[in-house]
Order: C-alpha cells, then sequence, then structure tokens
C-alpha cells in the first residue's frame, strides 16, 4: 500500500497524530506521506487516518 496527501490538505495535523511513521507536516504546515510504500504494521492506521481526514485528503492505492 502507498500513501498520498492531496492538495485538499488544511494542516490539521490528524494524520500525523494517528500514524506518525507514515505522516510528517512539511516546511509550508501541510501533511506529506513517506515515499516508500506503509509498512504492513501501519496499514491499519493509515486508513484509520484516511477515514478520519476532516478534508479527504488521504488517498491509498494497492489495498
Amino acid at each position: 500500500m502507498k500513501a498520498y496527501v492531496n492538495e485538499k490538505c488544511i494542516g490539521c495535523g490528524l494524520c500525523v497524530t494517528l500514524c506518525g511513521d507514515v505522516f510528517s507536516m512539511d516546511d509550508s504546515g501541510l501533511a506529506k506521506a513517506i515515499p516508500e510504500n506503509v509498512p504492513p504494521s501501519t496499514e491499519a492506521m493509515v486508513i484509520e487516518a484516511k477515514t478520519n481526514c476532516p478534508a479527504i485528503a488521504i488517498e491509498t492505492t494497492g489495498h
């Protein structure tokens, strides 16, 4: 699975709080995801972040 943060991100940081191993905040205050495949041990947390993102800014592929 890969995770992406699209242009709808509002910089709330919820994804970072839920899954800091995959998501981080960039210099502009918006979230970004690691470029590699999401580790299997964090996939459930990525899905939780995607489900709870208030801006619907997290996208996943391959799962």
